[in-house]
């Protein structure tokens, strides 16, 4: 793992996860792969805006989650993401969000959108044990892009950062990803997520196989059109990995005899 996941780690565990420096200020803790896609054009003046922002509002006293805006991108290169899963923005409450969509610490009780994920993950390997730990940073370590599409939210405000920039560059990265010449997984869940799958087309990248379903929330995780409990995603992309030449992912975080 890189050095600043480390560190983020241990912060994580021992202090609060406000943020307290704009996203531009944050950027030398990123690869120059990483750089190179925020510092260009108009991407690099939609995060100075954006960082203007939110500077302003950190000076109002207002508690922004979460601190390491760009911790997604720690784990891994662009050629070297093998799944990318798409939020849509942090968790709001304290001590949750830690910039990996869907992850909370362990220490925090499970949300019910990471519940219903870790339902299906038990209905498509029933002889593996269920999966006990909220953080997901050991998908993220395995090639799991787990990106929100806005990558900051106010204390008990959803979505109260949407439309304020981010969704420009994250675009600015999902297509980045989406264009490199190797294999990959996006999995799509929800309406906001899928309405990024036009961004998938543009561009001469690798194969791409693009799964789709409801968003794991309680609210629609059941519902037509597709549901997202018994979708059978994570079975699927392990599949697809292996016959393009890809390492399966470890979903359910079981030690096998072979990793042991």
């Amino acid at each position: 793992m890189p050095k600043e996941s480390t560190e983020q780690a241990t912060l994580f565990s021992t202090a609060d996860n406000c943020l307290l420096q704009p996203p531009i200020d944050q950027l030398e803790r990123l690869s120059p792969t990483w750089r190179q896609v925020l510092e260009t054009g108009d991407t690099h003046d939609v995060l100075a805006s954006l960082s203007s922002f939110l500077a302003a509002r950190l000076s109002a006293g207002a508690e922004i989650y979460p601190r390491f805006v760009f911790r997604a991108l720690d784990y891994m290169q662009p050629e070297s993401v093998r799944v990318v899963i798409l939020g849509q923005d942090p968790y709001h409450g304290p001590n949750q969000a830690q910039g990996l969509a869907f992850s909370v610490p362990d220490q925090c009780r499970t949300p019910p959108s990471l519940r219903n994920i870790f339902k299906e993950l038990s209905l498509e390997y029933p002889n593996e044990p269920l999966r006990r730990h909220n953080e997901l940073s050991d998908w993220a370590r395995q090639g799991v892009l787990l990106l929100n599409t806005a990558l900051t939210v106010e204390h008990a405000s959803p979505a109260s950062h949407a439309k304020r920039g981010w969704e420009r560059i994250t675009d600015a990265l999902i297509q980045r990803v989406a264009q490199a010449p190797h294999p990959k997984v996006f999995m799509l869940w929800g309406a906001h997520a899928q309405s990024k799958e036009a961004l998938l087309t543009e561009g001469p990248g690798g194969p791409l196989l693009i799964l789709k379903a409801n968003h794991p929330s309680p609210l629609s995780a059941t519902r037509p059109p597709i549901p997202f409990m018994g979708c059978g995603h994570f079975v699927q992309a392990n599949t697809w990995l292996e016959q393009h030449g890809q390492a399966p992912v470890n979903w359910t975080g079981a030690i096998s005899e072979t990793n042991a």
